[in-house]
């Protein structure tokens, strides 16, 4: 029997636009991938991409070309210990705090965070509406203090595809050079040319 998987939504226009730091033929975390939106995209533009999510069956539904991997990422150990470091971590629509130090932790010199999901006053209309779940203000920049360059950060509302006040960034891990100094930024930015 063949499986006919819904078409799947478009990817986050925050991935799209700031998928062109990382490395090209790079490692790519897609981290709580649900049904692969941003996986199947990632490897699209060549990308190397492992997709972990608890959810079996959507895992099970990602197309050939990215590695996809069942895990709980919120009960016991990290379940990715061991597997090295990503040129990129992508996380949407998912919060799990204590996950946050390994995150960056798995994030290698020069690689990029892309993080966004929903904050302070989603609660006002819809779900995710437990504190637990949503960002506070500025939170995601205090992750990155101290740890990555923050190149793009927005915290505000979309309308699309329905009303959801979220918090959005992209981060880099610095390289550094032989003396330990940190390499100056070579980050272009979009729509700047």
């Amino acid at each position: 029997m063949t499986l006919i998987h819904p078409p799947l939504a478009a990817p986050s226009t925050w991935i799209t636009r700031w998928a062109h730091l990382i490395r090209p033929g790079g490692r790519v975390l897609d981290l709580a991938c649900g049904s692969g939106r941003h996986a199947v995209w990632l490897a699209g533009q060549g990308f190397q991409v492992l997709a972990v999510d608890r959810d079996a069956e959507a895992v099970r539904g990602l197309p050939a070309g990215v590695e996809g991997r069942v895990e709980d990422l919120e009960q016991g150990a990290w379940p990715l210990a061991g597997v090295g470091r990503f040129d990129a971590i992508v996380v949407t629509n998912y919060l799990h705090r204590p996950l946050w130090p390994h995150l960056l932790e798995a994030l290698a010199p020069g690689g990029v965070l892309l993080y966004e999901t929903f904050s302070f006053g989603n609660e006002t209309v819809g779900k995710p509406s437990r504190p637990d779940f949503l960002l506070r203000p500025g939170e995601l920049l205090d992750v990155a203090h101290g740890a990555l360059r923050v190149v793009g950060y927005e915290d505000g509302t979309l309308e699309v595809p329905k009303t959801a006040f979220v918090q959005r960034m992209c981060a880099v891990r610095e390289e550094t050079g032989p003396a330990g100094e940190t390499a100056p930024p070579r980050y272009r930015l979009p729509g700047l040319g």
